[in-house]
């Protein structure tokens, strides 16, 4: 596997949550930079000593409801 996509979105709380496609890999950060730096470990972690992708991609994606 040569890349893992990240469908990001805002944390209510603040800061942002990342969770993979496709996989079972989930991580927070309390800004972008805490956010990448936190994915990376994670991505580590989920895939141990097996191939770990070499491509992260962070897909923001924002929802807001509006008055029509």
């Amino acid at each position: 596997m040569r890349e893992i996509i990240f469908e990001v979105t805002e944390a209510p709380e603040g800061g942002y949550d990342a969770r993979a496609l496709g996989h079972s890999v989930f991580s927070q950060g309390d800004d972008w930079d805490d956010l990448k730096e936190m994915v990376r470990d994670a991505v580590r972690c989920h895939f141990g000593g097996r191939e770990v992708p070499r491509v992260g991609r962070l897909r923001l994606v924002r929802e807001e409801v509006i008055e029509v």
